[in-house]
């Protein structure tokens, strides 16, 4: 049944679990490259429009701004420039984070989007916009083709 709601306080909801168990998450065609690329190789791809001279991080199917499609991946390297960043005191569920853990937009390379992820082996007060980073990976056996592939984004040294 569809109804429509008109006033906030006639809104209903309902307590239950719904089942879960029978669906796959599939990363798509360009998600699917991305990961396994990770996984075996080591290597972070973007998806590169020819026409823009775009690159994308995650890749994307299509350009976002000529509509193009995307079938050029390159490896965009480990090493990156922080463009925003954040600290999480708490997490999700309100508990205090010792360590605090750090969030930064890494843009990669020659990208054109940033990449969300941890930053580590850095002290909250020593990050800032425009720091030079690099990726860690697990180890090659331990990688699964997830995000958490890259344990996270460290400092460049020297």
């Amino acid at each position: 049944m569809i109804e429509r709601i008109e006033k906030a306080a006639d809104i209903r909801h309902w307590l239950g679990d719904m089942e879960a168990d029978h669906y796959y998450y599939s990363a798509g065609i360009a998600g699917e490259k991305f990961f396994t690329a990770l996984r075996d190789e080591g290597k972070i791809l973007g998806a590169h429009c020819a026409a823009c001279q775009l690159t994308y991080v995650p890749p994307r199917i299509y350009c976002e701004r000529c509509f193009a499609e995307l079938t050029e991946y390159k490896d965009v390297g480990k090493r990156g420039c922080v463009v925003a960043f954040t600290v999480a005191h708490y997490d999700k569920s309100g508990n205090r984070l010792e360590p605090p853990e750090i969030f930064a937009l890494i843009n990669l390379g020659p990208c054109t989007t940033p990449l969300l992820h941890r930053l580590g082996e850095i002290e909250p007060e020593k990050i800032c916009v425009g720091l030079e980073v690099e990726a860690v990976l697990k180890p090659k056996k331990e990688r699964e083709g997830k995000i958490t592939d890259i344990l996270y984004f460290r400092p460049v040294k020297g």
